[in-house]
Order: structure tokens, then sequence, then C-alpha cells
């Protein structure tokens, strides 16, 4: 893919990231691509991958992410963005919370063909779990 399709491309992915349509964002995976995640581990295949994008939304019925900038060379990008949202569902058998979350993230993406074929995801997971009040820090 050349620079301009990865921009054109990404830019279509903020859409779907901002209605939440898990089944689009899954659909720009290949069909043995891979994720690579702290919050579902290692993910393959595009059910596996739209099984975690629909249990965020669930879990972050107002989820939100506001790209920050992008990255792009040769055939991979880094999405550098910060995720919001309302702990209002089930979160991996965590229950709501009611809690706002907000944490940065980097999604480092691999494309072939039109598709990522890879995934990585960087987020401060341990981040979420104190901001829905699962872990608490400790004050100094």
């Amino acid at each position: 893919m050349t620079r301009d399709e990865i921009s054109a491309f990404m830019a279509r992915r903020d859409e779907a990231w901002r209605t939440r349509d898990a089944a689009a964002l899954a659909a720009d995976h290949a069909p043995d691509g891979d994720v690579i995640s702290p919050t579902g581990g290692v993910l393959e295949g595009r059910e596996e991958i739209e099984r975690i994008y629909s249990l965020w939304f669930r879990a972050f019925p107002d989820f939100a992410m506001e790209r920050s900038d992008l990255l792009i060379d040769g055939d991979r990008a880094v999405l550098l963005a910060t995720i919001t949202g309302t702990h209002s569902g089930d979160f991996f058998g965590l229950a709501a919370s009611g809690r706002r979350v907000q944490v940065f993230a980097a999604l480092i993406y691999t494309l072939e063909d039109g598709l990522i074929v890879h995934d990585r995801r960087v987020l401060d997971f341990t981040g979420v779990l104190v901001q829905v009040g699962v872990l608490k820090t400790r004050t100094g």
C-alpha cells in the first residue's frame, strides 16, 4: 500500500472507531491476521478480533478514540491515540463501575494487500484497572 492508501485506510477506520463498528474494524484485518494486546492476549482470525472490539464497545458504550498522530513507514503504521469511555458493562469479568477511563494507546500495524496482517497494541492496562477501581494506587 502507498502512504496515501494507508492514510485513507486509517481515516476510514477512524469513522469505524467513532461509530463503534466492531464488524467494520474486524473486516480490515486479514482473515488469518493476528492482534497482540494486553487486554486480549494473542488473538488470531477475524472472529476473535471482532469479539474483542465488541467486548470493549459493550463495556464502554461511549468509547471514543482520538487520534493524536499517525506514523507511516513502508507497510507499517503506528496510530497514537487517547482512548476514553465510561465503564458501563462487563469488561473481562469486571462488573460495570460507572467510572470514566482515559488511557494513551499505540496501535502498531503491518499491512498487506489492503488489510492488517499484524496488530500490536500497547496501552496502560494497569491504568485502566486503577481507573475502574480494581487496583488501588499507593499514596506516597
